[in-house]
Order: structure tokens, then C-alpha cells, then sequence
């Protein structure tokens, strides 16, 4: 991949095999002994972009559980949620205030990631200073409407106008919103300014608004699968790098299917983001050793059977990335042309 966000996006299947072909390689760097030797006693924190109890969070504190284990010394580990401006609060804190020793993970949306490219007002921080631990997940958005909604089908969204919830500027569901405004022609109407996940099921289940789009496939099943059990939530578009299979099979079309030819480009540069939909990550100040026994004990979590089957009972979806992998990414999108940034820039502005 050479900066070209719609390479990033064609090869992410075959990033996701070389990592797993390759063992997850960075989970067998061995650590000085010095470095092994620091978590001894000491108390991980990681801090959450996000409400609690919202999907993010839930991924946190499932990891949080079980990662401390699998690095030297055993830490104890507390989690923190740093809700506001789309994570944009969280990730300023991990760049200007945290301790840059190690002891401090910060997980952040997708979006603050991308808001040094794509905000008007620029945010204290660089994420390409940042290094990734790794992904829980790589998963796929939906745009869904609540079941007394006339709009059953992207179709319709096409042709008449609906009221979709969103969160504060940042969040993936503002900004995808506006993206299938401005490049598919949807009629949405956006009720913005909403606090977290919670507070938009809330509002569609009181009727406060119809809808809601850009957000995470996994939220929807772990918060509210007994919206899917009961038929009271129309999926009606994914957003993906590539065709999420489950979605496919309940025939559920991806979102560039009602792009022209020219969009495409600018929509790949924005959806990439969800290949590091679940990231964690440590300031740049931390030692390269201990970053490294952060890779490896994640990518260890990450195949641990316990954690697996908690994840499991919370409809969480694993599947994972490792840190380096996540930093090419971020790299990879942060080169993409200027032309296109500039179009994806005017596709999400309000």
C-alpha cells in the first residue's frame, strides 16, 4: 500500500491474513528484562472515549478483565470513561496530560482519529504520534431504521425524508450521516447533539427520531439484539471496507452500491476508519519495550479462551488487528491525496 486509501481499503482482507499468517509476530518479541520487570506492582488504566455501558466501553472493560494476566507482573487494572466531543477529549488527554510510562491505554473512536483530516477546527493532537496496541475489531457500520419508521429500505431513504438521532460533532453517526446526505442523496434529517449510543435507542424506542446511521454492527446486536429478535429494527445499508458476511446473508447492501464511480474514492477514505474500529493505544513518549509487552499480551487476550467466551456472552465481535498493523493504516490514510481529503472534508461538514 503506497497512500492510496482505496489500496488500504482493497487490502484489507489480505492485511488481516498476513497477520494472522505470520502468528501475529508481534507476540513473540521478547521484552528486556528491565521492561518485564516494570508492571510489577503496578495498575493499568484504561481510559474509555465513550459512555458506560455503550459499546465502546463494553469492548474496554471485557479486554481490561483479562489483558492484565498476560503481561509480566500481572498489574491490576481500572477503567475510566472520558466521554466527550466524539473521544476528541480522551485523546487530547492521552496526548497532553497522561502518564507517558506505559501504565495508561487509551481507546478512542474511529472518528477523533480522523478529525486532525476532516474537522474545521483542528484538535489538539496528532494520531499519527500515537502508538497502537492493536483492534478488537475491524466490523462493519449500519444505517437502521426503528420498525414504525415508513422508510423500510435504503430505497426509500432516497426518496423520502425520515429523522435520524446522532451524537455530538466527531461521532461516526454525525458524520456518516451527513456522508450519505451529500454523496447518495438520502433525505435524512439529523437530531444532533446526543451524549452516547444509550441515549439514541432511547429516542427511537419514544419516537423521538426514526433512526440512526454510522454506527457499529456489534453495538446494535450486544445493546439491543432484542430489537433484531422482535423484528423492530430494519438494517438498511452497511458500511464496509468489504461486505460484512452476516449482513450479506440478511441482504443488507453496502452503502457504495448507491455511489457514482467518482464518490467512491471519498467514501473508502472515510469508512477505512472502521479497519481500527476498537483500537487501543498508548501516547508516543512510552518506551518501545513497553509497548511491546503491551502488543503482545492484546494479541495474547485476543485468542485467550476466557476472554473469548465472555466476549462471546456480550455479542462482542473479535476480530482482531495487531498494533503495527493499525499504525500503517493510520499512516496510510493520513497520505491519502489532497483531493480527496478535501471532498471527504465537504462530504461530512454540517
Amino acid at each position: 500500500m503506497t497512500g492510496n486509501i482505496g489500496n488500504v481499503a482493497s487490502s484489507h482482507r489480505t492485511m488481516l491474513r498476513w497477520a494472522l499468517a505470520a502468528g501475529l509476530a508481534l507476540g513473540a518479541v521478547s521484552a528486556p528484562a528491565s521492561a518485564a520487570d516494570f508492571y510489577e506492582g503496578k495498575r493499568l488504566t484504561f481510559v474509555v472515549g465513550g459512555t458506560a455501558g455503550a459499546g465502546l466501553d463494553t469492548y474496554v472493560r471485557v479486554l481490561a478483565r483479562h489483558m492484565g494476566k498476560h503481561i509480566p507482573g500481572k498489574p491490576d487494572t481500572v477503567t475510566q470513561n472520558m466521554p466527550g466531543a466524539g473521544s476528541m477529549k480522551a485523546a487530547e488527554y492521552m496526548e497532553l496530560q497522561s502518564p507517558k510510562d506505559g501504565t495508561t491505554i487509551g481507546s478512542i473512536f474511529p472518528g477523533a482519529v480522523m478529525a486532525p483530516l476532516l474537522d474545521s477546527v483542528k484538535p489538539r493532537f496528532d494520531p499519527r504520534r500515537f502508538q497502537y496496541i492493536g483492534t478488537a475489531e475491524t466490523g462493519a457500520r449500519i444505517c437502521g431504521m426503528f420498525h414504525t419508521s415508513k422508510v423500510k429500505t435504503y430505497a426509500d431513504a432516497l426518496k423520502m425524508k425520515s429523522v435520524v438521532g446522532a451524537s455530538q460533532s466527531g461521532g461516526s453517526s454525525r458524520d456518516y450521516t451527513l456522508m450519505a446526505n451529500a454523496l447518495s442523496k438520502t433525505q435524512f434529517q439529523m437530531v444532533s447533539g446526543y451524549q452516547g449510543g444509550a441515549d439514541m435507542f432511547l429516542a427511537m424506542e419514544r419516537g423521538e427520531v426514526e433512526g440512526l446511521c454510522g454506527f457499529d454492527w456489534s453495538t446494535i446486536k450486544a445493546a439491543r439484539n432484542h430489537w433484531l429478535r422482535d423484528k423492530q429494527f430494519n438494517v438498511i445499508a452497511q458500511f464496509g471496507i468489504s461486505d460484512d458476511p452476516e449482513l450479506t446473508k440478511m441482504g443488507v447492501p453496502n452503502f457504495s452500491k448507491y455511489l457514482s464511480a467518482a464518490d467512491k474514492p471519498v467514501a473508502d477514505m472515510i469508512v477505512a476508519q472502521q479497519i481500527f474500529s476498537r483500537m487501543f493505544l498508548v501516547p508516543a513518549e512510552v518506551p518501545v519495550d513497553r509497548v511491546t509487552i503491551l502488543r503482545d499480551a492484546f494479541m495474547k487476550t485476543m485468542k485467550d479462551p476466557e476472554f473469548l467466551a465472555e466476549a462471546e456472552k456480550a455479542a462482542l465481535n473479535i476480530d482482531p488487528l495487531s498494533g503495527a498493523k493499525v499504525q500503517e493504516v493510520v499512516e496510510q490514510i493520513f497520505s491519502s491525496p489532497p483531493d480527496i481529503i478535501e471532498r471527504a472534508r465537504k462530504a461530512i461538514a454540517p
